[in-house]
């Protein structure tokens, strides 16, 4: 397949060009967000084939800092999922989200923590900064794409992605700068590299049935000479977590390439989650 012959599912009218002077201009780091994403009938589509959240395709974790489902293998995304998915990670997509930063770009085809992202009841994503450098190819991270599909989603459901400031002197958030609510087929756009704090550390308080879905895919650059050497995410605890100490060595191996891997999936204790 060529890419002329991957469809283009974006809302007529978008110009990430004529919206940079916004991203770059947008605190507490670049970002913008972009309603009606796609055209309606194909953010229905990917969200019809959104799998159930007690579905056996997920890769779950459930600790203190994040409770979440996701999967990222292309050979289980069923067709609108994939052509979406193969046209955000397209040369000519690439190019255009590579406005908004400037430079060139690259995308990650291996969906290397993206793809899609569930979050059900109690779920939840402590304040974090995201990986900078790739572990495999040694590419910087740089611009995040995230979109929400569920169409009946209520903000009243709680789930706001929210950006804080850079508390440069402790390395750690800072004060909350910016809350956006997670609408369906609604683009949050920023650039990850900037001490980007993201997170929605308070749980999720949806139905069941109606979680809080998303679709994720990320950009990548050269490595710049100031970038961060960081190959995993680096969480922050919440208030109440901050003077515990099976907190903060979950979090001090989660950050680490070598030690990540063994709490991944580790079920941690809280009153807001199930150990399992």
């Amino acid at each position: 397949m060529t890419h002329s012959a991957i469809p283009n599912p974006l809302r007529p009218g978008i110009s990430f060009g004529e919206l940079a002077p916004e991203f770059r201009a947008s605190k507490p780091f670049n970002n913008i967000v972009i309603d009606n994403f796609l055209t309606d009938e194909a953010a229905r589509a990917v969200a019809a084939e959104f799998p159930s959240y007690e579905g056996p395709v997920w890769n779950e974790y459930n600790n203190a800092i994040e409770v979440k489902k996701a999967y990222n293998h292309w050979d289980k995304f069923p067709p609108a999922t994939y052509k979406l998915f193969a046209f955000l990670n397209s040369p000519s997509f690439t190019a255009e989200i590579a406005k908004l930063c400037g430079g060139e770009l690259y995308s990650d085809p291996g969906l290397h923590g993206g793809g899609w992202h569930s979050h059900g009841p109690g779920g939840k994503l402590n304040m974090h900064l995201d990986y900078s450098i790739h572990p495999k190819i040694g590419l910087e991270r740089r611009i995040n794409l995230i979109l929400y599909v569920q169409p009946e989603w209520k903000p009243e459901w709680g789930g706001a992605l929210g950006f804080w400031e850079n508390d440069e002197t402790n390395r750690k958030p800072g004060a909350l700068a910016k809350q956006i609510d997670c609408l369906f087929n609604r683009a949050v756009i920023f650039d990850t590299s900037q001490n980007s704090w993201h997170g929605l550390p308070d749980p999720v308080a949806c139905p069941p049935d109606k979680p809080r879905n998303s679709l994720a895919v990320y950009y990548l650059c050269e490595p710049r000479q100031l970038a961060s050497d960081r190959g995993r995410a680096l969480f922050a605890p919440t208030a109440e977590q901050a003077n515990d100490p099976s907190v903060l060595d979950l979090i001090e191996k989660r950050s680490k390439v070598a030690t990540s891997a063994g709490v991944y999936r580790q079920s941690w204790p809280s009153g807001n989650e199930t150990k399992k």
